[in-house]
């Protein structure tokens, strides 16, 4: 007597879970803030320092080297974007700041991920050191001109530590897009790699 062929059976593979336990989501998620805020303070700081010494110590338009001609202090006010970009709209740079600020303070308490924690931090910290010189330095409220000092050798432009912060959260944030890091510290690429390992192995 023949018994009739069994079909194979699929298992079905439970969802991945996500690296950040529930239970300590919270404390995840204030850790990231505690980070995101000590970066943005720290990168403030630093930056108002520096142009404090800056305007303090150095005469405007005068080069005093550093390395050799390769890194130089050459105090200007830059009345544009970082780098000196786009001279004579200074109100309108003012208000991007000011709405970029605003977004991240709003958008931080979804952070979880430290990485982002810092990219934001220093995001953060480069934007408000710039906003400040616009609200506050001269010529006026919200037009005010940025304190740049900072050249090297064959760069075209002269920029400052809130410059230097900007650029360093894009470059964070290319390397975690890049290795897909979320904003919950989980990593989707790695994710969907394994998923897809699995369910060739269940079905081989």
């Amino acid at each position: 007597m023949q018994h009739p062929r069994q079909l194979p059976t699929t298992r079905v593979l439970p969802a991945p879970t996500s690296t950040v336990n529930e239970a300590s989501a919270p404390k995840v998620r204030i850790l990231a803030l505690v980070v995101l805020a000590l970066v943005a303070v720290c990168v403030y700081a630093v930056d108002q320092f520096a142009k404090f010494l800056v305007v303090e110590n150095l005469t405007e338009r005068q080069s005093v080297e550093v390395i050799g001609q390769f890194v130089q202090f050459y105090f200007v006010k830059n009345a544009g974007a970082a780098f000196s970009l786009g001279s004579g709209s200074t109100w309108i740079f003012a208000i991007i700041a000011t709405a970029v600020a605003i977004f991240i303070v709003i958008f931080a308490p979804r952070i979880r991920s430290l990485a982002w924690a810092v990219l934001f931090g220093l995001l953060l910290g480069g934007n408000l050191g710039n906003l400040t010189d616009r609200l506050f330095r001269e010529p006026g409220f919200g037009v005010g001109h940025v304190i740049d000092f900072i050249q090297l050798q064959y760069f075209p432009a002269i920029f400052n530590v809130a410059d230097m912060a900007i650029v360093a959260s894009m470059v964070v944030f290319v390397v975690l897009t890049v290795r897909g890091v979320a904003l919950n510290g989980t990593r989707t690429v790695a994710s969907k790699k394994a998923t897809v390992d699995a369910t060739t192995t269940d079905i081989s």
